[in-house]
Parts: C-alpha cells; sequence; structure tokens
C-alpha cells in the first residue's frame, strides 16, 4: 500500500516536471529556460529534479527508453508462427497502445515536443543520435528474432517502418488535433511501410 502510494506520488512529480518544462520552453525558449525554473514551476527543489532526469535534453525525450525497451521485448517475444510484418505490426499496435495510455503528456505537449525537436539544434542532434541508436538495436533484435533475414534486410526494414512512421507524423503535424489524431496519422505510416515489406515474410 505504502509502495503503491509513493510510486504515484514519483509519476506526479515527474508528471510535474514534463508539463512544467514544457510549458517553459514554449513561453521562454528551450535555450533560456533554466533547470531551478522548471524545478520551481513543479514545485520542486533542482536536487529532486535530478533524481528523474540528467538535464533539460532527458525531459523532451522522457519515453525513449521505456519505448525501445517495450519494442525490444515484443521482438524477442515472437511467437513460432508470427512472420516478420505480423511481430513488427504487433510491435506497432502495442506502441501505439503504450502510447495512448501515456498519462505525462498532452496532445498539446506532444505537439510542442515535435516542434521543439525540429527546430532547437541541440535537441535535433540529440533526436538523430536516439533515432539512429534505436534503429540499429531494433535491426538487432529482429535479425535475432528471424536468424533466416539478412542483417541488411532487418536493417532495411526496421529502417522503412520507423522512417515511414517519424515522418508522417512531422509532416502531418498540423493536421492532427488530438493524441488519438496523431496515432491513427502514425499507423496509415506504418501501413503503408508494412505493405512493401511482405517480400520478407
Amino acid at each position: 500500500m505504502v509502495e503503491g502510494l509513493r510510486e504515484r506520488k514519483k509519476q506526479r512529480t515527474r508528471q510535474a516536471l514534463i508539463e512544467s518544462a514544457l510549458r517553459l520552453f514554449a513561453e521562454k525558449g528551450y535555450e533560456e529556460t533554466t533547470l531551478a525554473e522548471i524545478a520551481a514551476q513543479a514545485d520542486v527543489s533542482t536536487r529532486t529534479f535530478f533524481s528523474y532526469f540528467a538535464g533539460k535534453e532527458d525531459v523532451v525525450f522522457y519515453d525513449t527508453p521505456s519505448r525501445l525497451e517495450l519494442a525490444e521485448t515484443i521482438l524477442r517475444s515472437r511467437r513460432p508462427d508470427e512472420t516478420v510484418t505480423g511481430v513488427l505490426m504487433r510491435l506497432i499496435d502495442e506502441s501505439f497502445r503504450h502510447m495512448a495510455s501515456y498519462e505525462d503528456i498532452s496532445f498539446e505537449d506532444s505537439a510542442l515536443r515535435v516542434r521543439l525537436i525540429l527546430t532547437e539544434p541541440a535537441l535535433q542532434a540529440r533526436a538523430l543520435l536516439l533515432l539512429f541508436d534505436t534503429q540499429v538495436k531494433l535491426a538487432k533484435a529482429l535479425y535475432e528474432a528471424f536468424p533466416r533475414l539478412t542483417p541488411v534486410e532487418a536493417s532495411a526494414a526496421v529502417g522503412a517502418l520507423v522512417g515511414a512512421i517519424k515522418l508522417t507524423v512531422m509532416t502531418n503535424l498540423e493536421h492532427q488535433n488530438s493524441l488519438q489524431d496523431l496515432v491513427d496519422t502514425a499507423r496509415l505510416g506504418a501501413e503503408v511501410a508494412i505493405a512493401g515489406l511482405r517480400s520478407l515474410d
């Protein structure tokens, strides 16, 4: 009971830090916002901030580790009769379900986060590094799940799928009015990529 309350309090603090950071980034600018200001806005100390995040960049990319862990777990749990596109589509469905269930961030904050990543040089650089690292790890996991694939095929499959989702969402951001719209757009991009990957089955 006490452990459950502690975890909920930690989650609320983490959410407050994310919301405060994004709000301040929108109001003052990313570079101009300090860690002390984010902590004060969330009504915690700067020391508490560092209990959750290593810096401002980590707040923006707060969900990257959990999303990668989920994706790798799904690929490692490939069912015996599952095809390449079957497991990739299951990965997409689970990832979108995970994203839609997040309480950490509203659609408005999600859209702001994408705009920040597209316009702030420091975040652009971090996003490219994370994107590359994530795709390399997912390609390795896909190859291990389907040893009949070559490393090139596994890499091409992951690159096509991730690229389709990312670009579709970014280029259609102004036409999305809710988190569900964002999920629907991402899924459409995924389905287009999956259709082209069926030769791997």
